[in-house]
């Protein structure tokens, strides 16, 4: 952000219970939409009247929530890694769930250990679940550089995460169904649950921005291969139980994405897709220059 023209105007709020804003908790029976909220009530603070809208990862599920709330507000829709359309985990392409009760989603499927670590605000990179090393080696990803003083920025932003069942990961019910766990009604990762999250109306709204979509080939977070969603999990052996493909697929988020966008295109919106080479979770970080010409081409024309 930084490095962007001097005549773009950028605001990037710290949305509730993350870095220097109120630690409100999130009910995540709305969906995201108590951060799109939050987003909406700075703008108009700030006499916002149109705004180009860029979400990065789960910021992306806000984004198109907005979206889908008040599209009438932005000029561009701009989606990096972003979640799927239909939440994460536990839906097969077209959204239908794994299980009746959307179990294999949400706040209990959070690492323990990195949850901890995170709570106690551990810079370190002593332990594999430590957030430095989960950054570097799912982020990034473990063949890309980071430059140092930057990774030091993330790790201490991430480190100002509030940790509770109310916020950051959430908490948790019990299910009868594999894995055993499912979605509780607070915090950050049931808000994204496919039982609370779906935008795939994104296709529908009206007046439709036109959208860009960045991503990295090698992402590790969002794709058809996550390493947090309990499907591949399942079918990799770290989950014990899987019942099979047939009835716990992997959740194929980049396919579920660019059919929801293809539908917006259809229905008269139009959307461009860009996909890095050799780049994980975060384009912006592995490859700032290039983004930020993505970005800035896009937004010119």
């Amino acid at each position: 952000m930084a490095d962007m023209p001097d005549d773009y105007r950028i605001i990037a709020p710290d949305l509730r219970g993350y870095g220097d804003s109120e630690t409100k908790p999130v009910d995540a029976t709305r969906g995201v939409r108590d951060f799109t909220d939050d987003l909406a009530a700075p703008f108009d603070e700030l006499g916002l009247e149109a705004v180009a809208l860029v979400g990065w990862s789960i910021g992306g599920g806000i984004a198109m929530q907005y979206a889908v709330d008040h599209s009438e507000t932005l000029t561009d829709l701009v989606l990096v890694s972003t979640m799927s359309p239909y939440g994460f985990g536990g839906t097969t392409r077209d959204g239908t769930p794994c299980q009746p009760d959307y179990a294999g989603t949400g706040g209990g499927l959070a690492n323990d250990e990195f949850v901890e670590r995170l709570a106690e605000g551990d810079t370190s990179a002593e332990a594999d679940a430590s957030p430095r090393s989960v950054l570097q080696a799912f982020y990034v990803g473990p063949d890309n550089e980071f430059d140092p003083e930057v990774a030091d920025a993330y790790v201490d932003a991430m480190c100002t995460t509030a940790v509770s069942d109310e916020n950051y990961p959430g908490d948790a019910d019990s299910s009868e169904n594999w894995p055993g766990v499912a979605s509780g009604e607070h915090g950050v990762l049931n808000a994204i649950s496919p039982k609370y999250f779906d935008t795939s109306e994104l296709s529908h709204i009206d007046p439709k921005p036109p959208v860009l979509w960045v991503r990295g080939d090698a992402d590790q977070i969002v794709s058809g291969s996550s390493f947090f969603d309990a499907g591949f999990l399942g079918q990799a052996g770290e989950l014990p139980g899987w019942p099979g493909e047939d009835v716990y697929p992997p959740q194929p988020m980049n396919d579920q994405t660019r059919d929801v966008l293809e539908m917006y295109a259809d229905n008269g919106g139009s959307y461009t897709a860009e996909t890095f080479t050799d780049v994980d979770h975060s384009p912006h970080i592995e490859r700032p220059e290039q983004f930020q010409s993505v970005l800035l081409d896009f937004s010119n024309s």
